[in-house]
């Protein structure tokens, strides 16, 4: 007989954006089968600016039926940064479709902000919440400023960042979520020694292809969500191909999904002890993440990090969980 286990608490900390608003579906498919519970919704300037993202979660959340689940703005940053993603994304974050999704419920002018939001969640239930990171770590690294210690009360942190063996996707070598705010980074990496990263290694194998995004819309009645998904993939296979980011495979890279992959199916990932370094200052490498590959003994390390993974078994746990959401959205 086995013992029935509690949902997972999550907080996602999110700046949708194409990958992050699947990783957002899979989150909510597992909040209909009992297996999650998503605490807040934080959003952060990133692939968009900030009162968008605010406004693309709060309509996903509206849009699946999940309106009161609470959404966090973004901090400001502290001095500009480079250019966003919407040249991936779309000016919206949702590949122009936002105008097609219901207005979001929550209001960004009297949103809490989000290091408040992390602070007060963290601190009512310390040791119960994971905190998924799937945008630029500002949200995280201002929570900690304004509280030192509060991210050694969550349960775990799982990162959607960062590239060791592969290749960087804005520059040579650094990964879009920390090169956007690698001060940050930085912040974040130094909080605690158990943080676990899913960099490019193991994200620019995941290609979400058309034919995927037509069998989960088809599990479901022909309404809003099962033609956002459709329309949404098929604006980022545009992006994807032209910027060549899956070798001429018509699909595009679901990085920030691969947290929940990592949560819920760990079984399909391998990772590795080590100790992730920021750089914050090169004039060419800034955002670049490092780790020591010597054979020493990682005596300083500071996270796990995931440098393989088994793509059939992610997708068919991806698909099957989104395909389980369609069904129950009417």
């Amino acid at each position: 007989m086995t013992t029935p286990t509690s949902p997972t608490k999550i907080i996602l900390d999110t700046d949708p954006g194409g990958d992050d608003i699947f990783a957002l579906l899979w989150v909510l498919s597992l909040v209909r089968q009992g297996l999650a519970e998503l605490v807040a919704i934080t959003t952060a300037d990133g692939n968009v600016a900030a009162p968008q993202t605010f406004a693309n979660a709060s309509q996903l959340l509206g849009l699946t039926g999940f309106a009161g689940i609470e959404v966090g703005r973004g901090v400001p940053l502290k001095q500009a940064t480079a250019e966003d993603a919407s040249h991936i994304h779309g000016t919206d974050g949702m590949g122009e479709l936002s105008t097609t999704l219901p207005p979001p419920s929550c209001e960004y002018a009297i949103a809490r902000q989000a290091d408040d939001l992390l602070i007060d969640r963290l601190m009512a239930a310390p040791g119960e919440i994971t905190l998924v990171a799937i945008a630029p770590l500002t949200n995280l690294a201002a929570a900690e400023q304004k509280s030192p210690g509060i991210l050694r009360k969550a349960k775990e942190i799982v990162i959607m960042g960062g590239t060791f063996h592969y290749r960087g996707n804005v520059g040579p070598q650094a990964e879009f979520n920390i090169w956007f705010n690698p001060e940050a980074a930085q912040i974040v990496f130094e909080s605690r020694k158990d943080l676990v990263v899913m960099p490019l290694d193991v994200t620019s194998r995941l290609i979400f292809t058309r034919r995927m995004a037509q069998t989960i819309s088809q599990m479901g009645p022909a309404g809003d969500l099962a033609n956002f998904v459709v329309r949404l993939c098929e604006f980022m296979i545009g992006t994807a191909l032209r910027y060549r980011e899956t070798n001429r495979v018509p699909g595009f890279l679901v990085h920030d999904a691969v947290t929940l992959g990592y949560l819920f199916y760990p079984e399909t990932l391998t990772l590795r002890r080590a100790r992730v370094r920021v750089e914050t200052q090169g004039k060419w490498t800034r955002g670049q993440t490092l780790i020591d590959d010597r054979p020493l003994a990682k005596t300083d390390a500071n996270a796990w990090v995931a440098l393989q993974v088994d793509e059939v078994g992610f997708f068919t746990h991806f698909i099957e969980d989104l395909k389980y959401l369609m069904k129950q959205i009417h």
